[in-house]
């Protein structure tokens, strides 16, 4: 999603959606760790290779026996690593140590080839612990060969070398597959919030949208089918407004459900004055929105919106004010009607015009709102009796976050 969030969806919309980047697990499994685990074959060979050139006859064969029980030995620890085994890993690693040692008197210094293999697991094992390990084995097959007098050679310098090298390009191989693994499991916990947000984003849009139309449906059929007997030219009027706020809310689902929908500070006073009027409540709401700072217009329109739906569901009220400054709208009422769930005024009180009878959830999705512009809800009651829902953004908060209504995708 870019800045505004609205190329990633017109984009989705229009179904040309990017291709997914490949996977970093690429680096930690298939072809490149099956490459690695078959090159370190090559040790156990050279070994094998250093005990015909060593030794001969029964010694040879004798050998030849530990160095291929090694190497089915490593098969073996190599398995237990791929499936996550690694306490048996750690067992097959240890019987790879004692494989080593039977095989000093028949390869001498080749020997630590084998030693370069099992040096390598300890490194992927207990990679806290790979620095010491590796120092030692790396000395171990420099002085060992010249300690041995018998042996008649001198320090291991190409065994040494061997078992450095490979060891590091080991660690470093596990630790790039270790990240990689941490990414993958990071990318996947982004995509979980961002699906955790965008149904969020759609429940709080329907439930506003909605909640403003179904409401106003509601009043308007009860005023027609009052005004049935009476006037039948209004209240075939009325109807006809009910069947065009039928086609409006449909047309706002389809438009939460896209992420497209637009919300103006003027046309919801229209509307509102509209539904206070159908409901019996006297309306006293500004003819124009100029006074509010542009940024803050949209935001202010789900206020209205969210506000005067819940005057005329609970407030019972006789009359309704909107104020608007650059930037804060108030709306108050003079209604007695139930008021929600608990609070009684102060930050974030519930109940009133920011509260509906169902848990609260408009109050909820409208504190979303202002909270993500920057701003502060203030909802309780006033005296002797109505109630007050005050939402105020200072200006210049609306700086650095997405627009009102973009949802949190």
């Amino acid at each position: 999603m870019d800045g505004s969030g609205r190329t990633t969806r017109r984009g989705r919309q229009d179904g040309q959606q990017p291709p997914p980047p490949p996977s970093p697990q690429r680096w930690a499994q298939g072809w490149r760790r099956t490459l690695l685990g078959t090159g370190m074959l090559v040790y156990p060979a050279l070994t094998a290779m250093a005990v015909g050139s060593t030794v001969s006859g029964a010694a040879a064969a004798a050998g030849y026996a530990v160095v291929t029980a090694f190497g089915l030995c490593y098969l073996a620890t190599a398995r237990a690593m791929v499936r996550g085994h690694r306490r048996r890993a750690a067992r097959l690693l240890a019987v790879q140590g004692a494989l080593f040692l039977a095989a000093l008197p028949f390869a001498h210094e080749d020997a630590f080839f084998l030693a370069t293999v099992g040096v390598s697991f300890a490194v992927v094992l207990w990679p806290r612990r790979a620095a010491p390990v590796v120092t030692a084995g790396t000395l171990a097959a420099l002085l060992v060969p010249w300690a041995v007098t018998p042996w008649h050679t001198g320090p291991g310098g190409f065994q040494a070398l061997a078992l450095l090298f490979n060891a590091l390009t080991v660690g470093a191989f596990a630790e790039i597959a270790s990240t990689n693994r941490a990414l993958v499991a990071a990318r996947a916990e982004v995509a979980r919030l961002a699906s955790e947000a965008e149904r969020d984003r759609i429940a709080r849009d329907l439930h506003d949208l909605l909640g403003h139309s179904l409401t106003a449906i509601t009043v308007k059929s009860r005023l027609a089918q009052r005004l049935a007997d009476r006037d039948a030219d209004r209240a075939q009027a009325e109807m006809a407004a009910v069947e065009e706020l039928s086609r409006q809310a449909l047309t706002d689902v389809r438009a939460a459900v896209s992420g497209f929908r637009e919300v103006t500070l003027a046309g919801e006073l229209a509307r509102g004055r509209e539904l206070l009027r159908a409901a019996g409540v006297v309306a006293d709401l500004p003819s124009a929105a100029e006074a509010v700072a542009p940024a803050e217009r949209e935001l202010f329109g789900w206020v209205v919106r969210e506000g005067l739906t819940n005057v005329v569901r609970h407030a019972r009220a006789g009359r309704c004010t909107v104020l608007l400054t650059a930037s804060s709208v108030e709306i108050r009422d003079d209604g007695s009607g139930y008021r929600g769930h608990g609070g009684s005024g102060g930050h974030g009180g519930s109940g009133g015009s920011g509260v509906d009878s169902g848990g609260g959830r408009g109050l909820a999705g409208l504190r979303e709102r202002v909270a993500a512009a920057g701003g502060t809800v203030e909802a309780g009651p006033l005296g002797p009796r109505g109630w007050r829902l005050l939402v105020t953004v200072p200006p210049g908060a609306h700086r650095g976050r997405p627009p009102a209504g973009e949802g949190t995708t």
